[in-house]
Formats: C-alpha cells, sequence, structure tokens
C-alpha cells in the first residue's frame, strides 16, 4: 500500500521515467509505426496521460476541464465502454496531435494531477485507482522501450540512441531448480498491489520436475540455428511451423549475419551477437521448438512460480507453456477497469518473470504477461525443464 505522503511524489517520479526513455528519441521518432503491434512513442505518452484524465481526473476532481475533446478518441486504447477510438493499425497515421502539443497535454495532467493528489482524502478506493494506475504506466513504459526498439531496429541505419536499461546484463549463475511431487498453492498472497488475473489463489499438483538453474544463451541458440533447427518441421508446432514457412524466420528477432559473423541490434547499434548472454527477442514458437531439439520442454506457468524462489530471474520474460487461462473464481471488476485482463483470455501464452526493460518494483513472482505465441519484440528469453 502507497503511504499517503508520497502519493503526489510517486505519481511524478512514475511520470518522469515515462520521459526519460524518451529523451534520446528525434522528433521523426516519435510517430513511426511499422507493424501493428508496436505503437509509435507519441501514441503511448498521450495514452498514459489520457488514462489519469478519464479516470482519475474526469471522475474524481471537481471542475475539472479535459485538455482536449478529440483526444480521448485519439488515445483510447481498447476500452469499448469509454467510447470509440482510433484503430490501433492507424496509430502512425497521427500526425497531428503533434508531438509538442502531446507534452503540453502531459503538461497540463500532471499539474492538475499535482494539485488533486495534494489536496485529495487518500480512500482506499482511490489508493486502488491510483496504484493501477501506477503500474498502467509502468507496462507502458516497458511497451515504449520495446517499441523503441522495433523501430529504430528496423531503421535501415540501426542507430544508436540512449537508452536507460542495460539489455544484456551478467548473467548470476543458479543452481538447478527442484520442485518435489505435492500441491502447490498458486497466485498472488499479499496486501500490495497486484493485477486481477493473480488473483484467486488455488492449489495445483505438480509432479517432480528441474527447472534449469540458468536462461538459454546466445551461443546454446546458436547451436540450434547452425543444427539447421529453422530448417526442420519436426522440431516444431503446427503453428510454428507455418510461422516459419510464412515469415522466412532464421533466427531470433533483429539477428543479421554480416560477412558470416552473426550481429544483433540493440541500443548501441549493431553488435557481434555476444555468445554468453541470454537469448532474447525470440518467439514463443521458436523457444518451443528448442526445447524439442534439446529433448525436453518449457516449464508450466505454475513449475515456474512453484521454483520461483530458487533462481535468479528478471533479464528476460521466460516462455511458459501454459495457455492465458483465468485462475479457479477470477471475476471481471465493472466499468472500464474490467477490460484490463479479462477479455484478452484467448489465444494468448503466459510469460513469467520481468526483463531489463521492467520498471523497479514492477516485478513479482506471480505477475503473469501475456502474449501471443508468434510475438518477439519483447524481451523474451527460454528456461527449460531439465
Amino acid at each position: 500500500m502507497i503511504a499517503e505522503h508520497t502519493l503526489t511524489q510517486q505519481y511524478l517520479r512514475i511520470r518522469h521515467h515515462s520521459e526519460a526513455i524518451c529523451r534520446g528519441l528525434e522528433t521523426e521518432d516519435y510517430v513511426v509505426q511499422p507493424t501493428a503491434d508496436v505503437s509509435p512513442p507519441k501514441w503511448h505518452l498521450g495514452h498514459i496521460t489520457w488514462f489519469w484524465e478519464t479516470f482519475v481526473l474526469v471522475p474524481h476532481a471537481p471542475g475539472y476541464r479535459v485538455f482536449h475533446e478529440d483526444f480521448s478518441f485519439v488515445f483510447n486504447s481498447y476500452y469499448e465502454t469509454v467510447g470509440k477510438r482510433v484503430l490501433r493499425t492507424d496509430r502512425g497515421n497521427l500526425s497531428r496531435p503533434t508531438v509538442a502539443q502531446v507534452y503540453a497535454y502531459r503538461a497540463y495532467v500532471d499539474e492538475q494531477m499535482s494539485r488533486f493528489l495534494d489536496d485529495a482524502e487518500p480512500t482506499p478506493e482511490l489508493i486502488a485507482l491510483l496504484e493501477l494506475g501506477f503500474n498502467h504506466e509502468q507496462q507502458h513504459q516497458e511497451l515504449l522501450i520495446t517499441d523503441i526498439k522495433y523501430i529504430l531496429g528496423h531503421n535501415p541505419l540501426l542507430p544508436a540512441v540512449e537508452m536507460p536499461i542495460r539489455e544484456n546484463p551478467t548473467l548470476a549463475t543458479s543452481p538447478d531448480a527442484h520442485i518435489s511431487e505435492g500441491i502447490y498453492i498458486i497466485g498472488y498472497q499479499g496486501d500490495g498491489f497486484c493485477f486481477d488475473n493473480e488473483l484467486g489463489l488455488h492449489r495445483v499438483y505438480l509432479n517432480d520436475t528441474t527447472l534449469s538453474g540458468a536462461l538459454v544463451t546466445n551461443g546454446e541458440y546458436l547451436e540450434f540455428i547452425q543444427a539447421g533447427g529453422y530448417q526442420q518441421f519436426k522440431y516444431w508446432l503446427s503453428d510454428g511451423w507455418a510461422w516459419v514457412k510464412r515469415t522466412g524466420a532464421k533466427a531470433p528477432l533483429y539477428w543479421h549475419t554480416v560477412d558470416g559473423i552473426w550481429h544483433t541490434y540493440t541500443f548501441d547499434g549493431l553488435q557481434p551477437v555476444d555468445p554468453d548472454a541470454a537469448v532474447s527477442h525470440v518467439s514463443q514458437y521458436e523457444a518451443d521448438a528448442y526445447a524439442r531439439w534439446k529433448g525436453t520442454r518449457l516449464p508450466t506457468e505454475f513449475e515456474w512460480e512453484a521454483a520461483a524462489d530458487q533462481f535468479n530471474w528478471g533479464s528476460r520474460w521466460e516462455w511458459t507453456n501454459s495457455a492465458y487461462l483465468p485462475y479457479p473464481g477470477f471475476t471481471t471488476a465493472e466499468g472500464a477497469v474490467g477490460e484490463y485482463n479479462g477479455k484478452f483470455m484467448s489465444g494468448q501464452i503466459v510469460l513469467r518473470g520481468a526483463s531489463v526493460a521492467t520498471p523497479d518494483g514492477h516485478a513479482r513472482s506471480t505477475y503473469r504477461n501475456f502474449f501471443q505465441p508468434h510475438t518477439q519484440w519483447q524481451y523474451t528469453g527460454i528456461r527449460l525443464v531439465k
């Protein structure tokens, strides 16, 4: 729970970090949308501002006047309850509002939010709403980083840019993690913040299982590539093999061969692949195929959670082989807040852990991230069952 006297400071600290992520961008970088999954940085900055305006200031700040009547249409993401919105695929066509107008919007809302928080009575309901807002903005901070990388990583110049993260930290070694056969309690336990998809404590039965204490490295994944892993259908799920044939995939996202040597795009520009760094930007199809090539499998999300206190995690989101489904007793909240997680529980795979792009204080072992199995643009990696 947030201490009452730190509400304004907490709000401003998180808001400033969003802008720090964009500090190295040129104006032209803010407006590019190379694929539907990636939103322009300008849109992210406007959307997370719209969230505070729509869900906090409009209903709770007496006399508040919206910054611009069209911005709800422009910056609403997927909230059907709130009203019409720009199609996700059209966000790159938003040459207006300008970048300068979006930053003016942020300044206006930040000033209004600071005044509101300085005077507001911190009721449990308000605290819960603010915590959701803080975590929502932190989610978009990670998306800002990965979307900027996708934008610049598909620029033919592969430019370097300032970014407040270290993409390939030294991997801390951990012993393998063993789970003894038995019943385990799964789900969030505690008094702090969690998302609704973590709720619904329940018991699962797990067999004896051992998870690798280490993530798969670039060097290990390169062996899969060199062994013809992308040319042999026997290692791939049917959908995964169709994805390989459709896309022509031959390696993780951002990998390129230069004079016969594998390189990868990073925020420092194009660099030789570091064989000792954890492999990243792989789809769940690739993670599953690699596991099959090694004669093993990916863990379930329940095995991962039961074993998480035995190994170091946090540099890569780790693919599981669990479908993203509700826990027993899951209920959807009323109104727009109820659209946050529940309606995406179809066709997605759970990832566990966190990544180098995850903001401080936004990671926990019960966190259930989720993406479609073909996606690669997040910092996704592989941990195997031994």
